[in-house]
């Protein structure tokens, strides 16, 4: 009983946490190239280097005009579904993508920032805690007899 408590509890951190996310890549229209330019231009130096790394990988997802807005849709979708009792295993199936990639962009742009590195290592653990939570679900799906 307890152990159910704690999946619900880290179903609902990390829904509520794709869901904060999705719904706030609506919020700040998308720079100009010329506005990434110039911010790019001040962090053009040596020192700065993951700093202007991680201006021009955001910045680029945003000036596709559809892959920040897509990825959006996604964590707010994927993040309602994990909230959702009945919907939550195919929501932590959607999401672990999504969680990886945000651990990896964290891990290899801001190896610096030893608290973002720890929240983002946190949502992927939980993701993959919520997805092995149900290995008796998926595990058919691994290996099918080719003699039955």
């Amino acid at each position: 009983m307890k152990v159910n408590i704690l999946f619900i509890i880290l179903r609902l951190i990390l829904g509520g946490l794709m869901v904060y996310g999705g719904v706030h890549k609506f919020e700040q229209p998308s720079p100009t190239p010329i506005a990434v330019f110039q911010k790019a231009e001040k962090f053009a130096t040596p020192e700065k280097e993951s700093t202007l790394q991680k201006i021009l990988y955001i910045s680029g997802a945003k000036q596709t005009g559809y892959f920040w807005q897509v990825l959006g849709v996604c964590e707010l979708l994927f993040g309602l579904l994990l909230i959702f009792q009945g919907t939550s295993f195919i929501g932590a199936i959607f999401l672990l993508p999504i969680t990886l990639h945000i651990f990896l962009f964290h891990y290899f742009l801001e190896s610096d920032e030893m608290g973002e590195l720890l929240k983002t290592t946190g949502l992927l653990l939980i993701n993959i805690a919520l997805v092995l939570k149900e290995y008796k679900k998926w595990k058919p799906l691994l290996w099918v007899n080719p003699m039955s």
